[in-house]
């Protein structure tokens, strides 16, 4: 069986990301989607005090634009105001020096395209939890149909037998045009798992940052043992 899983690359993603390309044979940024407002593509949540507060990139015009085509702007200083809310509440957490530099470079490297500022943070974060999972973007395999059929004509062009979907998916998969296909759909479950956190009260579904301030190497086995 070849699992294939197919997800927009958002902003420095939550711990399920990470577990659904854990659980693929191969995992396909859907990079050439249209650009979704007010979801994951340019935010994402950290830890704020006895809550969560949101980290949003600005991006230029993006009505209308898929998202490998949006851009970031720099009309205001994001990247020193994203620093210092992730500095001030996490500078005392355990491995907060440790993995803080890295992610420090990527913000400063002012990307173009939010894109390639998601990805290089994402790429970042596989090698932390040594993810080898296969991993291409949508963009190199040329496939131009829409909604089910594109998911099923990349599932198709790279020999999976089986489709993992979201939870979510059963509102919109045609479920159909797999099963005439003869890919089979999973629809996942995944389970949040609890984890260390300086504050008192776990916040659930927060940025991947959180959990490895948190926990340093021990997030490897975190995300190994969570259930999808």
């Amino acid at each position: 069986m070849t699992t294939i899983t197919i997800r927009q690359p958002g902003f420095m993603p939550y711990i399920g990301f990470f577990k659904k390309i854990q659980s693929s044979d191969s995992f396909v940024y859907l990079d050439d989607a249209q650009y979704a407002i007010r979801s994951w593509d340019n935010r994402n949540k950290i830890r704020s005090n006895e809550n969560s507060c949101w980290i949003s990139v600005p991006v230029i015009h993006p009505f209308g634009k898929d998202l490998n085509e949006v851009e970031i702007s720099y009309s205001k200083n994001w990247i020193s105001n994203h620093k210092n809310l992730i500095e001030s509440n996490y500078k005392t957490t355990p491995y907060f020096e440790t993995y803080w530099p890295e992610i420090e470079s990527i913000l400063n490297k002012k990307f173009e395209k939010l894109i390639d500022l998601n990805l290089e943070l994402i790429e970042y974060f596989n090698k932390i939890l040594e993810i080898d999972t296969p991993r291409i973007k949508s963009s190199e395999l040329k496939i131009k149909t829409k909604e089910t059929q594109r998911l099923f004509d990349i599932c198709k062009k790279l020999d999976a037998t089986t489709y993992r979907s979201g939870s979510f998916g059963k509102e919109y998969l045609n479920e159909k045009i797999f099963e005439i296909g003869k890919i089979s759909i999973i629809y996942e479950k995944f389970e949040h798992p609890t984890y260390n956190q300086l504050k008192k009260e776990f916040i659930p579904n927060l940025s991947i940052i959180d959990l490895f301030f948190n926990e340093g190497e021990n997030s490897i086995k975190i995300l190994k043992n969570c259930k999808n």
